[in-house]
C-alpha cells in the first residue's frame, strides 16, 4: 500500500538540486573575482617596482601586463619621488555581474647611484 508522502521526495529534490547548483556557481564565481582582485593587486605592485627602479614604461607595462589579468588596463604617473600605479580590470560573467577591479600601488623612486661621485675614485 502506497504511502501518502510518496511524491515529496521527489518535489523537494527538484527543488533543492537547483537551488545548489545556483548557490555554487554564485561561491564559484565569488572566488574567481577575488582571485582577479589579487592578480590586479599583484600586477600593480609589480608595475610601481619597475616604475620605482627607473624602468622605462614600456618596461613598466610588461610587468603589469605579465601578473594581471587578461584585458587590464594600466595607468601610470609619477609625484616627485613617488611613482603610482594603477590597475583596472572586469570579473568574468555576463552583463551586471562583470564587477569592475580597482588597484593601485605607490613606490618611492629609487636614487640612481651612478656616475655621480665616482669620477674622483
Amino acid at each position: 500500500m502506497p504511502s501518502s508522502d510518496d511524491g515529496y521526495v521527489t518535489a523537494e529534490t527538484a527543488v533543492v538540486i537547483p537551488a545548489l547548483v545556483l548557490l555554487f556557481g554564485m561561491l564559484l564565481w565569488g572566488v574567481m573575482a577575488a582571485a582577479a582582485h589579487i592578480q590586479c593587486v599583484d600586477a600593480a605592485r609589480a608595475g610601481a617596482r619597475a616604475a620605482a627602479r627607473g624602468e622605462p614604461e614600456q618596461g613598466v607595462r610588461s610587468a603589469v601586463r605579465s601578473a594581471a589579468p587578461d584585458g587590464a588596463t594600466v595607468e601610470t604617473a609619477r609625484e616627485d619621488r613617488l611613482v603610482r600605479v594603477g590597475v583596472r580590470a572586469r570579473t568574468a560573467g555576463p552583463g551586471p555581474l562583470s564587477l569592475g577591479l580597482d588597484a593601485e600601488a605607490v613606490a618611492m623612486a629609487e636614487e640612481r647611484v651612478g656616475a655621480v661621485g665616482r669620477a674622483g675614485g
